[in-house]
């Protein structure tokens, strides 16, 4: 299960004065799942407004309520399912977003599930968020000392409604892949908000 202080530790560095967040991607869709634009790039590119929008967006995905909106399932691959998307996934992660092929690729997949599932009445987006957290250790008295335990990189995705100018809402569904647990990386599991369906292996 997810820790509701590891979810909140890392909220508390998606701001504008401690953001964690280096690249930001997503595809526009019409209802129908149609492409309608894509866009990549450097999260610290973006004007002030876009970044408040977009760290809200990032950051409704995490600080979802632990354990009934925000769940965590095992992607391992172990039943056959997932093996597939699990190494899509990490080869996104590892180049930081910056391949924009697979992300296409991505895009593609998801919107082809969650327009199946969901039949949505909205235009929407799927934004992809890559950040990574610096993880301190915490000494005996619980204060954080200046030395890392470990640097957690991570994705986050968020499918939100798109409204007039490409305006996306709050997002729907998403999720944190690798999942974050017990202050460090948890590669055999990801943390999904929403109903699992929109996913494209079962879970």
């Amino acid at each position: 299960m997810l820790n509701r202080n590891d979810m909140m530790e890392l909220t508390r560095r998606m701001n504008l004065s401690r953001n964690c967040f280096f690249r930001i991607a997503g595809s526009y869709r019409d209802k129908e799942g149609y492409d309608d634009g894509s866009f990549n790039t450097a999260f610290l590119k973006l004007d002030q407004k876009d970044k408040i929008k977009n760290i809200e967006i990032a950051k409704a995905v995490v600080f979802a309520d632990t354990n009934t909106e925000l769940k965590e399932y095992d992607i391992t691959g172990r039943d056959g399912n997932c093996a597939e998307f699990k190494s899509m996934l990490e080869s996104l992660r590892q180049c930081g977003l910056k391949n924009d092929a697979l992300l296409d690729v991505f895009y593609d997949i998801m919107s082809e599930k969650y327009v199946k599932e969901f039949k949505p009445e909205n235009d929407f987006g799927i934004f992809m968020f890559y950040g990574s957290y610096d993880i301190k250790i915490k000494g005996a008295d619980k204060e954080y000392m200046d030395d890392s335990e470990e640097v957690y990189s991570f994705l986050i995705c968020a499918i939100c409604p798109v409204y007039e100018n490409y305006d996306p809402g709050l997002p729907d569904y998403g999720f944190l892949y690798p999942s974050f647990k017990d202050r460090s990386m948890d590669a055999e599991h990801i943390a999904v908000l929403g109903d699992t369906r929109f996913m494209p292996c079962k879970l």
